[in-house]
């Protein structure tokens, strides 16, 4: 049966909800493991209390580990899968499970070196939820350059400072993990099945994936050839950092019909904005140009290009 699936994005936020079929099952095994509060079966004693004074304060598992392994790897391959479409990173890291209970706290910090985008799948009942809490908060946009906008008579309260993001159950929220980011304090059950419970990783490894007979060789060849396109702003002395992910679909007969930005992590400061976004347009405007040798059939690929300031 197919999902209905909703998403939502920003340039530095992707929200996907009702993301995995797999949801309830995973769910289900936990509630299992947790069902008799006076057991002493191996299965519950997996957790670590993770507690670093002023900053962490939660248990956590490797996932991987934690779920029967078929229905465990039909979710991680799903996740794989939409980090390569989506934002043109292979692979994604070990994934963690972590419950929330009542103390139960992350404070904003940012996540460096892990990946460049971090994900969140929540597995938490939320509309049932008994505590208080428990949200994705994220440092808006806005307040990372306070002062360019900034007007004397504005108030400036917590909505204006923080981005709340409801777990909701089986929403997969992906963020830049770069912006400062922190869960709000849970409050109100010591019970681990009406607590806060996420899977939670990186997405890692930026390269290309094709769908179609498009050879890799002949993409490289092409993307080889923006060097001087890209060279020409950095040169100039543009201090870029992030990921830019584009997708080319390329006609059977190796004319490109269309490029679309599919995420785009990059960022300079403010007063450089103008020279970022005329890079990103003459990139595109150079694989718009692109031709390849005609295919047996139609193709695109997901092209991820990574910027770094040393």
């Amino acid at each position: 049966m197919a999902t209905k699936t909703h998403a939502s994005s920003s340039r530095s936020l992707h929200v996907v909800d009702t993301f995995a079929p797999e949801a309830a099952a995973l769910r289900k095994h936990f509630d299992e493991r947790f069902a008799e509060p006076r057991s002493a079966t191996a299965g519950r004693f997996v957790w670590d209390y993770w507690h670093v004074p002023g900053q962490y304060t939660a248990l956590r598992t490797p996932a991987w580990t934690y779920f029967p392994s078929e229905i465990y790897q039909r979710f991680h391959r799903r996740l794989v899968e939409w980090g390569r479409r989506t934002l043109g990173c292979h692979d994604v890291s070990p994934p963690w499970m972590s419950c929330y209970v009542d103390g139960c706290v992350q404070h904003l910090h940012g996540d460096l070196p892990h990946g460049p985008w971090a994900f969140v799948l929540s597995l938490t009942p939320w509309k049932q939820r008994v505590f208080r809490g428990g949200e994705t908060l994220m440092l808006r946009d806005e307040v990372l350059d306070f002062w360019s906008d900034f007007v004397s008579i504005r108030s400036v309260e917590e909505p204006e400072i923080l981005r709340a993001i409801e777990p909701e159950f089986n929403r997969l929220v992906v963020f830049d993990p770069r912006i400062p980011h922190g869960v709000r304090e849970v409050r109100g059950t010591h019970d681990p099945r009406h607590g806060r419970l996420v899977i939670h990783g990186w997405f890692v490894q930026p390269r290309p994936f094709i769908d179609g007979p498009l050879p890799s060789r002949q993409l490289a060849s092409r993307t080889a050839s923006l060097e001087p396109v890209v060279s020409r702003e950095l040169g100039a002395g543009l201090a870029l950092s992030g990921l830019l992910s584009v997708r080319v679909k390329v006609s059977i007969r190796g004319r490109v019909t269309a490029v679309d930005v599919l995420s785009d992590t990059t960022r300079v400061p403010r007063a450089d904005e103008k020279h970022r976004v005329k890079l990103v347009r003459a990139m595109i405007a150079a694989m718009r140009e692109w031709s390849f040798p005609a295919q047996k059939a139609a193709s695109s690929a997901t092209i991820p290009f990574v910027f770094e300031q040393g």
